[in-house]
């Protein structure tokens, strides 16, 4: 009776080591499954409501980046921001509510041709310019026709506008007209020759 109980004996200790296995097996299955979820759920925090399904969250994860390459577009929320900057810079064209045209030119005839400072006077008031003085200039002799200003001041913008719309050069004032009267000077010469008038 002693020999049938050493052999059920022997079977019965392999069955526990392999029971015990197995259970260390699926321990460390378990440890390394919830391991291999927590870099998945800390790296996409947008996922981590797909990825808490369990370990088949790995067939999952799969179809979980094609819905957020659909929800993606809602970055197009940008493009209504630069229409906002669009209508930011609608206001820009608002300081030019300081007419150029309201300051006062000066006209002076430096040129051969009588009368030639009277006739451009005329055609700056015609285009709506506020000419306050027509008259001779005999200081020296300038070289072309041109618009004189002083810099730091309105003149600046009223110069540069007058001067291109009568095609004449533009420049600071110089030394025999610095201390002159406010206002833009324009100083006529043989060669002026305003736009025609269409």
């Amino acid at each position: 009776m002693t020999a049938p109980e050493t052999p059920t004996g022997g079977p019965a200790r392999p069955a526990r080591i392999a029971g015990i296995v197995l259970l260390v097996v699926a321990g460390i299955a378990l440890v390394m499954g919830v391991v291999s979820l927590l870099p998945l759920g800390g790296g996409s925090n947008e996922a981590g409501a797909t990825t808490t399904t369990t370990t088949p969250s790995a067939t999952t994860s799969s179809s979980a980046p094609a819905k957020p390459t659909t929800t993606t577009p809602a970055p197009t929320t940008t493009t209504t921001a630069p229409p906002a900057s669009t209508t930011a810079n609608q206001p820009t064209p608002q300081p030019p509510a300081n007419n150029p045209q309201s300051v006062q030119v000066r006209v002076y005839n430096n040129g051969t041709i009588q009368g030639y400072a009277q006739q451009a006077a005329d055609d700056f008031k015609a285009a709506g310019w506020n000419v306050t003085t027509v008259g001779p200039y005999s200081q020296g002799i300038i070289a072309t026709t041109t618009v004189y200003y002083r810099p730091g001041t309105d003149e600046e913008a009223a110069a540069n506008q007058l001067g291109h719309d009568f095609h004449m050069r533009v420049m600071p004032r110089f030394d025999g007209i610095e201390t002159a009267s406010p206002g833009v000077i324009v100083i006529i010469t043989n060669d002026f020759s305003p736009p025609a008038k269409g």
